[in-house]
């Protein structure tokens, strides 16, 4: 008798036991048709870790010799590395780790934090290396604009940066809401060296008046009748944009001989404007549009994430101002479906 005779008598005389395999089999199958991730295109990317370093203001060159190649060679011996790349870049750098097939991401990024913190000591002043997202180049998979015929781009994006991102960043999947287009707002002081000069005041006396001027002091405390009471000094700039610029103008740099306070709107002029930008966000040749980003952390399902964040804009939607609309302009959710619709067809072809 083969064996295959042996499992058709040996299932013949165990009926119930053929149909309880057979209903648990199906049932797990069931599961995992409705739990496993799901995407339209499948990550193979290498296994790595990003370190991005900021250092405003300096050429390529200058990054390239005082924060990457210190960076590369700091980075050299973290175990399972099999390739470090180092790319500079007006006013940044970065770092790209390769690790060897089969390295857990999470221990490769912590392992990574623990060389950064040593090669922390040879990095100029100003300057902390961090850790990029936990995600791949496939990680893109939602996009967003912000649009309105009542706000400005700059409004647009102040709504996206201290509004719109955080709350997103809060969704499960979700590691970086990236923003795009329109203007940072800046308070912005520009300085006549030739005011500044005939003054004998000099550049550094500026930006250290400005730095102690915005901030709040702690003291101790003072008791009186069993009550305690704190003491802090308030100097924090606040108000309308009018009244920060106003108030920005009126720090004191230094006093004259006799004792009159040389103001900084006397040797320099105070605005709102917004930051250097280099690219832009365009909206189907329609002009510039405000937009976000959404990219999801590595190994997590795509199409879950993504009716997530499309829940949590719509729960979003009830704060923003008036006349600002959310626009989806990329939703990977689309190409998922279909392709899921493809192999279900052709499946039961």
């Amino acid at each position: 008798m083969t064996w295959i005779e042996k499992v058709i008598e040996g299932s013949i005389r165990n009926r119930l036991m053929v149909v309880l395999i057979t209903i648990v089999v199906v049932a797990l199958g069931i599961r995992a048709m409705l739990t496993i991730p799901v995407d339209a295109i499948p990550d193979l990317s290498d296994v790595q870790v990003i370190v991005i370093a900021d250092y405003p203001g300096q050429s390529p060159q200058v990054v390239e010799d005082q924060v990457i190649y210190p960076l590369t060679t700091a980075l050299l011996s973290v175990p399972y590395v099999k390739d470090v790349r180092g790319y500079s870049f007006f006013n940044f750098g970065m770092v790209y780790l390769i690790f060897e097939d089969g390295t857990d991401l999470y221990w490769a990024r912590s392992r990574v934090l623990e060389y950064l913190n040593q090669a922390a000591e040879r990095m100029p002043t100003g300057v902390t290396p961090r850790l990029g997202p936990d995600a791949t180049g496939l990680g893109w998979v939602y996009e967003y604009t912000l649009q309105s015929d009542k706000h400005n781009l700059a409004e647009l994006r102040s709504i996206q940066d201290w509004y719109l991102r955080y709350e997103l960043q809060t969704v499960p999947g979700i590691a970086e809401v990236a923003s795009i287009g329109g203007f940072v707002k800046q308070y912005q002081v520009t300085v006549d060296p030739d005011r500044l000069a005939s003054l004998g005041i000099p550049l550094y006396r500026v930006k250290a008046a400005l730095a102690s001027s915005n901030l709040d002091v702690g003291g101790r405390l003072i008791e009186m009748g069993e009550t305690e009471y704190f003491i802090r000094g308030l100097g924090y700039l606040r108000g309308s944009e009018e009244e920060i610029v106003d108030q920005i103008g009126k720090i004191s740099l230094e006093t004259t001989p006799g004792g009159r306070p040389i103001l900084l709107k006397q040797v320099a002029d105070v605005s709102v404007g917004p930051e250097l930008r280099r690219g832009i966000a365009e909206w189907n040749g329609e002009g510039e549009v405000v937009g976000g980003i959404g990219v999801i952390r590595w190994g997590e399902h795509a199409l879950a994430v993504i009716k997530a964040v499309e829940k949590k804009l719509e729960s979003l939607k009830a704060g923003l101002p008036e006349g600002v609309e959310i626009v989806p302009a990329y939703d990977r959710s689309a190409l998922i479906l279909r392709a899921i619709a493809t192999l279900r067809e052709k499946l039961l072809e």
